[in-house]
């Protein structure tokens, strides 16, 4: 049995993604065939599998996995890829289209070239959420602003928003340059610390300017990757919550940049990025991966 599937990524944030409505996997196969397909060494390569399928409250679903093979709630780039997917695949000719992604459903606006494909996606990602049970995050206080948490012996300051899934920035004013940070030292600490019940997306951030910030990101259930766009809008709301920037931050990471504007008023949070299709393909499944 062939698998057709089509590799994804925006801002180096790359993922599989495979038509759910007409390629069929068994769901408990799922995590099993994604942490195969994730592997950079034995299979395609990614920081996981979508599963783009028909929505119950939306016209399309993102159903996500990290490369470990858990689910996600949520990915900022890989729904932007999702909609551009659709988009230049023929499954709708709109360019604002809904996504649902765990229930949750998200509204994007596609910009598009003169070769009629989508380049650019502006998606609105919701209210964040900054109540620490709801995070979660285990502290004392109702949220978690500017909280000292300590991991490997050294103190941080973190802010910790969900965007439909958990982040904790940590701000890093002691390096000129977010490359030279050494997030395999600490990102694993982070993720799997005792006070995230559900483990935690870390964000080091390092601010440039009131409208611009460099980051790196460690996601759970994958590492490092290239950008994370939930983290990216955590981050621009932590940044606001802490005075450092204005409400439209450009977040800087090792595989491009995002815009991200905080709403206050309508307390919406707005991202804008690319998305770019690297090739398709088709892979055999093995006798244990076929229905």
């Amino acid at each position: 049995m062939k698998l057709k599937f089509t590799k994804m990524h925006g801002c180096g944030n790359d993922y599989i993604y495979i038509n759910g409505i007409c390629e069929h996997v068994e769901e408990d196969k799922k995590p099993e065939l994604v942490r195969r397909l994730s592997d950079r060494h034995f299979g395609i390569g990614g920081d996981g599998v979508i599963f783009i399928n028909k929505g119950t409250k939306a016209e399309f679903e993102m159903e996500m996995y990290n490369a470990d093979g858990s689910r996600a709630q949520m990915c900022g780039n890989g729904i932007r890829c999702v909609a551009k997917y659709v988009y230049d695949n023929g499954l709708t000719d709109k360019r604002s289209i809904t996504v649902e992604s765990f229930g949750s459903v998200k509204y994007l606006e596609l910009s598009v070239n003169d070769r009629n494909k989508a380049e650019s996606v502006r998606v609105k990602m919701g209210a964040p959420i900054l109540k620490a049970a709801d995070v979660p995050v285990i502290s004392k206080n109702e949220q978690v602003i500017d909280e000292e948490i300590e991991v490997r012996g050294r103190a941080y300051k973190m802010t910790c928003v969900s965007m439909g899934n958990p982040h904790a920035v940590v701000f890093i004013n002691d390096i000129d340059d977010m490359k030279d940070f050494d997030i395999e030292a600490v990102g694993k600490y982070f993720e799997n610390h005792e006070r995230f019940p559900e483990r935690i997306n870390t964000e080091f951030v390092r601010v440039i300017d009131r409208n611009n910030v460099q980051m790196r990101v460690w996601e759970r259930g994958t590492g490092e990757t290239l950008a994370c766009g939930t983290g990216s809008c955590a981050a621009a709301v932590a940044c606001v919550l802490n005075g450092h920037t204005d409400r439209l931050v450009n977040v800087h990471l090792l595989g491009g940049a995002v815009t991200c504007e905080w709403d206050r008023e309508n307390n919406l949070v707005y991202m804008t990025g690319p998305a770019a299709t690297v090739f398709d393909g088709e892979i055999e499944l093995d006798d244990g991966m076929e229905d």
